[in-house]
């Protein structure tokens, strides 16, 4: 079996976190991964700390087994999520969007191992140096918000500004992409995507379907306009934004047209007005399963790549 510090560092039994999607990554989905063996995350998204300590509550109910929350730093409710989570002491917290330093001194002060998804080798420094326990390095082949760089050079140049360990994220569906990961340098992997398919994961089943119907080609980025980049799958909604941006619309108008749009998709199905958000390796995807059963199908085969890693050496 795999094991490396990331395990120890965690009380996890495999290296994969499973990443916080807005609207997607509740309870319910988080305590399932963890109860699998990697690290749940529940997403704080855009809502308020009521709506957050319901959802740890609701884990804690269903697994006696770590895991973590996600929040999202533009967040309106960022300050009031950061301070819950410190009085709960949620075993890990991960962050988006932002620079985390400001609630770091809180976090820590709580026992709380706090690890930063970035998308430079900047950002990972100063995360480095304000007191993470390792971060994630997110490619732009991930879902949702995104960065510039692809996973394959992030990477392994966030292994090599940092001495901290290194999760691999953004295009990581199975075993293949685990492996890929470890052979850059990292020792863990965050995956976004194959989760929207878990048995235990209550998004809308058109979003599902969507998922499962989608080919190599089927998400865009819209939103660098608004220095917000975003990649989803391709509807009537994705295109017509993409049209706005490169209109005469003004920012708040913009703005306002993507307002809600995920919830559209992910709790009403919408599929025309909905916004789909899901990483390039929803092509990969083909199959609804018990979260547990991804976690252990996805590790096997990486294993079995991992032995193989030297066939054409002479």
């Amino acid at each position: 079996m795999i094991k490396t510090p990331l395990c120890s560092l965690l009380g996890i039994e495999y290296p994969i976190f499973q990443g916080g999607m807005a609207w997607i990554s509740d309870g319910k989905l988080a305590a399932a991964v963890s109860n699998g063996g990697g690290l749940g995350i529940i997403s704080a998204m855009n809502a308020n700390a009521e709506y957050l300590k319901g959802q740890i509550d609701l884990a804690r109910s269903l697994t006696k087994k770590p895991f973590g929350v996600n929040i999202m730093l533009l967040s309106p409710f960022a300050e009031e999520v950061a301070k819950l989570v410190a009085e709960e002491k949620v075993p890990v917290v991960t962050t988006g969007a932002g620079n985390p330093s400001k609630f770091m001194p809180l976090w820590l002060e709580a026992g709380i191992k706090v690890i930063p998804v970035v998308a430079s080798v900047g950002m990972a420094k100063l995360v480095t140096k304000a007191g993470a326990s390792a971060v994630i390095a997110e490619g732009g082949e991930s879902g949702g918000h995104v960065g510039e760089l692809t996973t394959m050079v992030l990477t392994p140049q966030v292994c090599d500004a940092t001495h901290l360990p290194v999760l691999a994220a953004g295009g990581i569906g199975d075993g293949r992409g685990i492996a890929a990961a470890f052979q850059l340098g990292a020792v863990g992997v965050q995956v976004g995507t194959r989760f929207l398919v878990a048995e235990e994961c209550g998004v809308h089943p058109n979003y599902k379907k969507k998922v499962l119907k989608a080919n190599d080609i089927a998400t865009m980025t819209t939103g660098r306009r608004l220095g917000h980049p975003v990649r989803q799958i391709k509807n009537q909604f994705a295109k017509e934004y993409l049209k706005a941006e490169y209109s005469s619309i003004s920012d708040e108008e913009l703005e306002k047209l993507g307002a809600g749009a995920l919830y559209r998709a992910a709790v009403e199905g919408d599929e025309k007005t909905g916004d789909f958000l899901a990483g390039q390796v929803a092509g990969m995807v083909t199959k609804e399963q018990p979260a547990a059963e991804m976690i252990r199908e996805m590790f096997a085969e990486a294993e079995e790549v991992l032995k193989g890693a030297g066939k054409w050496l002479c």
